[in-house]
């Protein structure tokens, strides 16, 4: 954030100086000065960046929590608009190791209402056979190799939070196409922060990797565990990042 300093007061205008503060973070968050999900600066650089106090600084956060757009745990205050700001960049495809393209013809992805696997039940914290969204993934090369298959299961906190993820329940066939490429974007519209945590473990008896991908939000819920299984003899796995500058 560069600094700023609040306008004065027009004649007409007589709002408390900790309500001008509110509309003029609030612009700036809208105009991508800090994405949401992500946490903003503390109280001390906020007051600096407006050239008030603390105390008006508190007062003007407090006002946009009541507002819904701003969440507030151990970490600090993170923001919750309902939306990634104009320029932000491209969200992470959804399940890992999907192409980065848009998916070919031949590549399949559905999503069923089922129990996950034991390993998925036990890390998102599930009763063993308690049925979630699932998600099952599969792309092969042009050529027929570099096959890659993800199985993904869902929190009941992601479905219950995530309007667009919720949509699938009642059609979860485990037949009808579902791409989920968005599913990440649809999670930090929903205001939740994502942390990913991805294990890659080489099979040392195929000449495939594995890779565990375990992700949840700023109040440590976990949100979806996805298991993929990459053959690697003629394909490369990439990952990209795109992490905001400090401000």
């Amino acid at each position: 954030m560069a600094r700023t300093t609040p306008h004065d007061p027009s004649p007409a205008d007589d709002r408390p100086l900790y309500r001008r503060v509110a509309d003029q973070l609030l612009g700036e968050l809208r105009d991508g000065s800090v994405p949401p999900g992500e946490r903003l600066p503390g109280e001390r650089r906020l007051a600096e960046h407006f050239g008030v106090s603390r105390e008006t600084v508190r007062q003007a956060l407090e006002v946009l929590r009541r507002d819904g757009l701003l969440s507030t745990d151990r970490r600090g205050s993170h923001v919750a608009l309902p939306g990634p700001p104009a320029g932000s960049p491209v969200p992470l495809v959804f399940p890992v190791g999907a192409r980065p393209s848009e998916p070919r013809a031949d590549d399949r992805a559905t999503v069923a209402w089922g129990a996950p696997p034991p390993e998925h039940a036990a890390a998102l914290g599930l009763v063993p056979g308690r049925p979630t969204l699932l998600h099952r993934y599969t792309s092969v090369s042009a050529d027929g190799k570099g096959r890659r298959t993800a199985v993904t299961s869902f929190s009941p906190v992601a479905v219950a939070e995530v309007e667009e993820l919720a949509r699938y329940r009642d059609r979860a066939d485990g037949a009808a196409r579902a791409q989920l490429r968005r599913a990440y974007d649809w999670m930090r519209r929903a205001g939740l922060t994502l942390h990913h945590r991805d294990t890659i473990t080489l099979q040392s008896d195929t000449a495939s990797v594995r890779v565990v991908r375990r992700v949840h939000d700023q109040y440590a819920r976990p949100l979806e565990i996805t298991d993929l299984l990459v053959d690697t003899r003629l394909d490369a796995l990439v990952y990209e990042f795109t992490l905001p500058a400090a401000g």
